[in-house]
């Protein structure tokens, strides 16, 4: 079992970059690691998600222009750098392990606390 806490969330300006990051309880090298996020009124969304070995990535196409997930095991940390953020990235982002893929919410078998993120005009 594995206990995750989003954190590096915060109120930004349009434009502006964040790094969120992800630490986990235990150890994370044998989960496929994720992001989401979920909007007011909206559904959780899937952001992107990085392999056992951190070496490869797969975002979301809505954002694959603007954010690197990365991983490190050693750590047992994940990370969402996010740039030129826009008011519609607004949301609260969550990390996810997973032990098959995490490329939707249903595969996910541990979800972390979410991190809010701001961003205004």
């Amino acid at each position: 079992q594995v206990q995750l806490v989003a954190s590096g969330g915060g109120l930004v300006q349009a434009g502006a970059s964040l790094r969120l990051s992800c630490a986990a309880s235990g150890t994370i090298s044998r989960y496929s690691m994720g992001w989401f996020r979920q909007a007011p009124g909206k559904e959780r969304e899937f952001v992107g998600q990085v392999n056992l070995s951190g070496a490869t990535t797969y975002p979301a196409d809505s954002v694959k222009a603007r954010v690197t997930i990365s991983r490190d095991n050693a750590k047992n940390t994940v990370y969402l750098q996010m740039n030129s953020l826009k008011p519609e990235d607004t949301a609260v982002y969550y990390c996810a392990a997973c032990l098959s893929v995490c490329s939707h919410s249903a595969l996910v078998d541990y979800w972390g606390r979410g991190t809010q993120v701001t961003v205004s005009p």
